[in-house]
């Protein structure tokens, strides 16, 4: 049994800084511990936490009742409005937001100051894109994330386009969905944010994919980049298996394989990964 495990996976730059950052004041703060919204998307680390006495703060936490205690930003970062809140509380605050994600903030701030039209590529419902939609001060922000939307998309004649990504937004969709809005002929600056990792992450497990017999991608159920490592390695692997832990994966599934590829999202830990890799050297 051939198993080979994507360089790639695991964490990335910013989960890894924003895990070490809540270890780190759960460990050492003398005030009570708290993330604004999951720092990252991953219940084994969120549970840990919580073992550790760190809550988890929302938008519906009343700011005000909490007396004293250190919130830390999430690595998808807030909006601009919720950053405001909680400085205005009088709280102690470290930001662990991506500096990837805190560039495409910058980005949207300054644009839509100067004007411009916001379209931000990605999911609507993702706490990454929700934040960044927060930092744009044009009422004519809008998240795209299918074809349908984009060739919808409508701008006046004057309007200039400013174009960012969800940092973990598939590279290839990214591009279609952008062509197809320049194709209208609207005055479009594109930034492409997607983040290096993501696109290293996702062309790793593409050529994985199409080389082993079965694929396993590790990772939250609700974690964005890893659903987008499932779609890519099951378009070329037939026999790929999404699960968050070793629990998840059915030996009787992948009998008579001879090469498996593992790969795993931005915010599953390394002693996961190990533990799967192992599982599957010994069962299978």
């Amino acid at each position: 049994m051939e198993v080979t495990v994507a360089k790639s996976a695991g964490f990335c730059f910013g989960v890894k800084r924003a895990v070490d950052m809540v270890y780190k004041c759960a460990k050492e703060s003398d005030l009570p511990v708290y993330t604004y919204g999951p720092i990252i998307h991953n219940e084994v680390v969120t549970g840990d936490f919580e073992s550790m006495g760190v809550k988890v703060l929302d938008e519906n936490t009343d700011l005000s009742s909490i007396q004293q205690g250190l919130i830390i930003i999430r690595s998808h970062g807030v909006s601009k409005k919720i950053m405001d809140s909680i400085e205005k509380c009088g709280l102690m605050v470290k930001d662990a937001t991506c500096p990837f994600v805190k560039k495409i903030h910058n980005h949207v701030s300054a644009c839509s100051k100067n004007g411009d039209t916001i379209i931000i590529i990605g999911n609507k419902n993702h706490p990454e894109v929700q934040g960044i939609v927060g930092w744009s001060s044009s009422e004519r922000t809008f998240v795209i994330d299918s074809v349908e939307e984009a060739k919808a998309f409508f701008a006046h004649k004057n309007e200039k386009i400013c174009i960012v990504s969800q940092t973990t937004y598939n590279y290839n969709k990214f591009q279609e969905l952008v062509e197809i809005i320049t194709q209208k002929g609207y005055d479009i600056n594109v930034i492409n944010t997607i983040c290096d990792a993501t696109h290293e992450r996702q062309a790793e497990a593409l050529m994985l994919a199409k080389k082993s017999d079965a694929m396993i991608v590790i990772g939250s159920l609700t974690s964005s980049n890893t659903q987008k490592l499932y779609e890519i390695c099951k378009k070329e692997c037939a026999n790929t298996y999404y699960i968050q832990t070793i629990d998840d994966l059915d030996v009787t599934k992948t009998q008579a394989i001879h090469s498996v590829g593992i790969t795993a999202g931005a915010s599953t830990p390394n002693k996961l990964i190990e533990e799967v890799q192992k599982y599957v050297r010994n069962e299978l």
